[in-house]
């Protein structure tokens, strides 16, 4: 897929997550940020892993669990909106989903291991795509999507957090190495 999604493809929520990649290649964007992920789990000592910025923020483990997360509800919302499915899928609450999680009393690297198997399963659906799929518009959340903008969204939510995690929890910016 080597087109952008349009405005119209997508909701307003979502532009400043679509807006971080700017790239054409989205499937090249989604596979190399799992080095990205890789490299930020060497860099974090694993007695900061634990840390959060200020109370009641997510610790290092929880952002990288909810990026996870994302990943899971977008990749599903994809996958249905590409076998031509019109079921609107349901919202996704991340506080909700994050009180239930365990990321917490995992290691980093067994999370970033985790992200990185499920990038891999969701490239190898989205690289067999045919190209009338890419645009095939679906309901998420009460709103219009096409999975073109699904796999921007994932790739947006990624960038969006680790930036986070360098502006607010001192990770190194691992991108520029």
């Amino acid at each position: 897929m080597d087109r952008r999604p349009q405005e119209h493809e997508y909701a307003p929520f979502y532009a400043g997550y679509i807006s971080l990649v700017p790239e054409e290649d989205i499937l090249k964007v989604l596979a190399d940020q799992v080095d990205e992920f890789r490299a930020v789990a060497v860099a974090v000592p694993a007695e900061r892993e634990t840390f959060a910025y200020a109370p009641g923020k997510w610790t290092i483990r929880q952002v990288i669990g909810h990026i996870t997360d994302g990943e899971r509800v977008f990749s599903h919302r994809a996958f249905v909106i590409a076998r031509g499915d019109q079921a609107s899928q349901p919202g996704f609450d991340e506080q909700a989903y994050m009180a239930q999680s365990t990321c917490h009393n995992c290691v980093l690297a067994e999370l970033v291991d985790e992200f990185a198997a499920l990038r891999a399963v969701n490239l190898t659906f989205l690289r067999k795509l045919p190209p009338e799929a890419w645009l095939r518009r679906g309901l998420a959340n009460g709103t219009p999507v096409t999975v073109t903008a699904l796999a921007y969204m994932m790739a947006g939510h990624a960038r969006h957090h680790l930036g986070v995690l360098r502006e607010r929890y001192g990770v190194p910016d691992v991108a520029r190495r």
